[in-house]
């Protein structure tokens, strides 16, 4: 199961890693309560604006994020994007702390925040190649998925003892502070141990190129719609979360970030369930979809805080489940070269449809109810799952079909 921590190079990583994303859930999470409760009246369609303008630049930036990683020296990248994200969110907290935070703010600062992490995100995911090899891909993007939901089970909790110890900025200087970690460890890494993977030849027309790989596969353009599906009206478990927490069981930070943790704990044990795997199926990837939809289900008609919580617990192993399994799939049937290409679209089309499914959400929160948006959440995991079905129902009648 742990079988990639056997690397120098992993570990380091893997250690700073967790510093820094311990930080990131206490920002998401001090940032949606501070939308929700101090600079509106729980108003989830602006935490859906601040989500979308978050998550747009993935696809507005689409053509350069991908260029980027398979381009460019992926640990020079990470440098420059895990110090932008730090600098950003200690201003963030500066701001807060000060007083003078307001409402347009916070969504500048998502925007800018987002655009940072879009080219961040297809290299942190690639370099885990260079950090242990092929061979070892799956098990270190299981492990990687066990680091960050370990550090998203710990961060809201911390965010919540945080906000109601000293204030919602003091949240954004902790997440801006963690970043050292992950800087320090991408310094400390034996270059000469990495496993290089071959870099494209810079040309114009690449992204058209990856764009064109893409559509010639069935099995990516599959995992890619039920990605869309699932990402753009499922994941919006800031939304999700915050207004179950505030308008149906009337929980304060601290409690809310215990909601939070819930969820945190299924994706990690959905996680050391996937790095025991010799290899990810898509199998797996089908059943994710299926158990998010029933996780969905089960939360939006839980009657109690703890039945709520619990649904969290279901839908964060379907969740991590479904992640892992597309993540792994892509990145291991997708030749070298392209690989940046293919994760930066997976990694957009993924985060990229948040500004079309926040907004819808939200909105659907504020006039129907939380329980009908988490209802919106539940039938993006069931058709993402009727798309897998038939991708496999096309695979074996072209088997038995005669040559």
């Amino acid at each position: 199961m742990f079988r990639s921590l056997q690397s120098f190079n992993y570990r380091i990583w893997v250690g700073g890693a967790f510093v820094s994303n311990i930080g990131t859930w206490v920002q998401r999470t001090a940032q949606d309560w501070l939308v929700l409760t101090q600079l509106t009246h729980h108003s989830a369609s602006a935490v859906g604006v601040v989500m979308a303008l978050q998550f747009g630049p993935q696809m507005l930036l689409l053509p350069w994020t991908g260029y980027v990683a398979d381009h460019f020296n992926q640990r020079k990248v990470l440098l420059l994007t895990q110090a932008a994200m730090g600098i950003l969110a200690l201003a963030l907290g500066v701001l807060t702390v000060t007083g003078l935070v307001q409402l347009w703010h916070v969504y500048v600062f998502a925007f800018l925040f987002g655009s940072a992490a879009a080219f961040d995100a297809p290299v942190r995911q690639t370099f885990v190649a260079e950090l242990v090899g092929d061979a070892d891909l799956p098990n270190a993007v299981a492990l990687n998925s066990t680091s960050f939901n370990a550090a998203r089970m710990v961060g809201p909790a911390v965010a919540g003892i945080v906000i109601a110890g000293v204030g919602t900025g003091w949240a954004f200087l902790l997440n801006g502070t963690s970043f050292i970690g992950v800087l320090v460890s991408l310094m400390l890494l034996r270059t000469a141990e990495l496993h290089r993977q071959p870099r494209a030849q810079r040309q114009r027309g690449s992204f058209t190129a990856g764009l064109r790989y893409v559509l010639g596969r069935e099995d990516l353009k599959a995992i890619l719609i039920m990605l869309f599906l699932i990402g753009t009206f499922g994941l919006n478990f800031p939304i999700f979360i915050s207004v179950m927490a505030v308008r149906i069981f009337h929980a304060d930070a601290l409690q809310y970030g215990v909601l939070s943790s819930c969820m945190a704990l299924g994706t990690m044990a959905g996680a050391l369930v996937a790095a025991s795997r010799e290899k990810a199926r898509f199998n797996a990837l089908l059943a994710g979809a299926a158990a998010f939809g029933v996780g969905c289900s089960l939360a939006a008609i839980a009657p109690w805080y703890w039945a709520f919580a619990a649904a969290l617990v279901v839908t964060g192993v379907a969740a991590l489940t479904f992640t892992n399994a597309s993540n792994v799939l892509m990145q291991l049937s997708t030749e070298p070269a392209m690989r940046g290409r293919v994760m930066a679209l997976r990694v957009g089309v993924a985060l990229g449809g948040t500004p079309i499914g926040a907004p819808i959400v939200g909105w659907v929160a504020d006039s129907f109810g939380p329980r009908f948006a988490l209802g919106v959440g539940a039938a993006s995991g069931f058709a993402a799952a009727i798309v897998g079905l038939l991708l496999i129902t096309r695979k074996s009648s072209g088997m038995r079909s005669p040559a």
